[in-house]
């Protein structure tokens, strides 16, 4: 449907006027097309089209292909061949956004047809864009669900959203198929696929077993490389170099073996072995993850202009191939109504859920990415009480789902308000049920422990729906200096809060627009809150990590100060960083980049000044830790304005 708006604009639009996403349609017939009924077939008299299609396409034509479609579409703009006909031309022109609005459209107008589904699911994940990526994969299980390639796309849909227990179950769904149907599919890629899942949920030992069968005798690097990945994460670098050195036996100018190689010289700090590789098979117009690791190798070596420099290059990049920016609008709007809704007088009216004493119960890490979270987690999990759960995306599922679940008219978070009925107050143990079954099946339960943690980033922006549903469970609020956490947001390739990692201003809006959201939380709820202020944690672990403990309601044990020592596998880009023991070199380091950061410092200066933190301005000089703990001291207020 079109907004209000967009219907005005259409209607001063002339018919023929050419669409603006390069299509080479007519407006009316691409992205101007109402809600309506589309037509799909062509008229008797105008068959011969059709035929002049298929000769263009049998001949190779490309541009005689093009006219046809396009003759076609116009008379018929939902017309199934010419569409996948004229995205065909498209994609193979690297149109990237005209390719992108015909193969949607395709697979909207046949809502029904599998192939449509299978091609524009796969197109939007190798686009990387997850959101359309999703929905097309889902609805295609849902019209094949015997196709084995349903599975495979579904899974690889999700392996790209990093929730590996959910791809694992679509390719063991696809392995045990007695008789698939669809596009024939070749049983040891859905095993290649089912040894990454694995992978990415830390499950080492069952992946490796997989990635040793698939091996012998492979004329795949890029199996040898996801092997490769597999052993850097678990921390055995040799292994990774032999395997990337049979890769490269296979493959010597695969893009990807470079990039692999510098990551692995990154771990062990040889810089210039890294960069000289990089230099050699990067620039500007490279690949995201060549970029990435040139940046990060930089600005490990101090060269910090040219690290924000080639951070710029990532994201304009990563803006490129995904078509993705900043969702302003729709984050501005969901933060609107959640701060409507979660007044101090309406949220005393909504029910509490009651605790499951039988049952272990979530501590939520919160916070922005980049902030701290997984440093915190592996601290924790390193508890013989507490279970690592990383990041669950349960919270914000039940927020999408919370209209249908409550059988609301209203959308989140107004659908809440049915919790406000008589014969609906019991909801909300039921979405508690929802929550910790969904745990379970996410792995990230122990029965054995008390607690088990969830530090989905961004989390904090449901903090009210967090609260009735665990009211007794402890709320650990990850907190930074902005311009610290800012920076490290665009110099890593991000994709939460809205797209707003792909560009520096983005991420300082979403930033101070989810702090002013944190601050209105604390005065509208009574939350079971702790913040953890980064600085203070890496100038005094022992202290900050009792206290901590303190909070939760269990007793100290040394081991959660060997949080490197932790063998748990921390799945998010952090993952190198929590393999070594508590370092400074993370505080203040937006010194080094503050002429970069100076468009955005208006931007966070509120944020800034509530959290109490200043600006220094000396990048020369790294804070010794008596510095920062009397620097913490003066201005450590507590997240919801009152000192510490």
């Amino acid at each position: 449907m079109l907004d209000s708006s967009i219907a005005s604009e259409l209607l001063h639009r002339p018919a023929i006027e050419p669409c603006a996403c390069g299509s080479s349609l007519a407006f009316i017939h691409c992205c101007g097309l109402g809600g309506g009924e589309v037509r799909t077939e062509l008229p008797e008299q105008d068959q011969a089209l059709a035929g002049g299609l298929e000769d263009a396409k049998a001949r190779r034509d490309r541009e005689a292909t093009r006219e046809a479609a396009l003759a076609i579409l116009g008379i018929s703009p939902g017309h199934k061949d010419a569409l996948q006909a004229l995205y065909d031309v498209l994609q193979h022109e690297q149109k990237w956004d005209a390719a992108s609005a015909v193969i949607d459209r395709l697979a909207r107008i046949h809502f029904n047809d599998a192939v449509s589904r299978m091609i524009a699911a796969q197109y939007f994940l190798a686009r990387g864009d997850m959101l359309r990526a999703q929905f097309h994969a889902r609805m295609l299980v849902r019209l094949a669900p015997e196709a084995l390639i349903s599975h495979l796309t579904m899974g690889r849909a999700f392996l790209a959203q990093h929730n590996g227990k959910a791809a694992e179950h679509h390719f063991r769904i696809g392995l045990a198929l007695p008789a698939p149907r669809g596009p024939d599919v070749p049983r040891r890629d859905i095993e290649a696929h089912l040894a990454i899942a694995l992978r990415d949920q830390g499950r080492f030992d069952e992946a490796r077993a997989l990635f040793e069968v698939l091996a012998e005798d492979t004329k795949e690097p890029t199996l040898l490389l996801a092997w490769a990945k597999l052993e850097e994460s678990d921390r055995k670098v040799e292994v990774a170099l032999q395997l990337l050195e049979r890769a490269e036996a296979l493959a010597p100018d695969h893009p990807q073996l470079p990039i692999a190689r510098a990551t692995l010289f990154r771990r062990t700090h040889e810089h210039d072995r890294a960069l000289a590789l990089l230099d050699a098979s990067v620039g500007e117009d490279g690949a995201s993850s060549g970029l990435l690791e040139k940046g990060q190798i930089l600005d490990s070596m101090g060269r910090y202009d040219e690290a924000f420099a080639t951070f710029t290059a990532l994201k304009a990049r990563l803006c490129e191939t995904s078509g993705h920016s900043y969702q302003a609008e729709r984050a501005a709007s969901l933060v609107k109504d959640l701060r409507e809704f979660f007044t101090e007088g309406r949220s005393r009216l909504l029910p509490r859920a009651s605790l499951r004493s039988d049952h272990p119960q979530p501590i939520f890490i919160v916070g922005f990415p980049r902030s701290g979270t997984t440093l915190i987690e592996q601290t924790l999990s390193a508890h013989p009480d507490i279970a690592a759960g990383d990041e669950l995306p349960i919270i914000g599922q039940l927020a999408e789902r919370a209209q249908n679940l409550l059988g609301s008219l209203l959308t989140y978070p107004k659908a809440l308000s049915e919790m406000w009925l008589g014969d609906r107050a019991g909801h909300v143990d039921s979405l508690r049920d929802l929550y910790l079954n969904e745990a379970v099946r996410f792995g990230a339960v122990d029965p054995a422990k008390r607690w088990f943690t969830d530090k989905m980033p961004l989390n904090e922006t449901h903090l009210g729906l967090i609260h009735i549903l665990f009211p007794q469970s402890p709320i650990v609020h990850l907190v930074r200096h902005p311009l610290d956490v800012v920076l490290s947001v665009f110099s890593n390739g991000l994709t939460h809060g809205f797209h707003c990692a792909y560009a520096l201003e983005s991420a300082a809006r979403h930033y101070a627009l989810i702090a002013e959201l944190i601050a209105h939380y604390h005065t509208a709820l009574p939350l079971n809150y702790r913040a953890v202020r980064y600085e203070e944690l890496v100038a005094d672990q022992e202290g900050e990590v009792r206290s901590l403990l303190d909070f939760l309601g269990v007793p100290f044990v040394p081991a959660t100060l060997a949080f490197h020592e932790n063998a748990r596998y921390a799945r998010t880009a952090s993952y190198a960083q929590v393999t070594e023991p508590i370092y400074t070199r993370s505080v203040h380091r937006y010194r080094n980049y503050l002429k970069h950061l100076e468009p955005v410092i208006p931007i966070l200066m509120p944020a800034i000044q509530r959290l109490g933190y200043a600006i220094e301005t000396d990048r020369h000089s790294a804070p010794s830790d008596d510095r920062i703990k009397s620097k913490a001291k003066l201005i450590a207020p507590d997240c919801s304005g009152a000192t510490k």
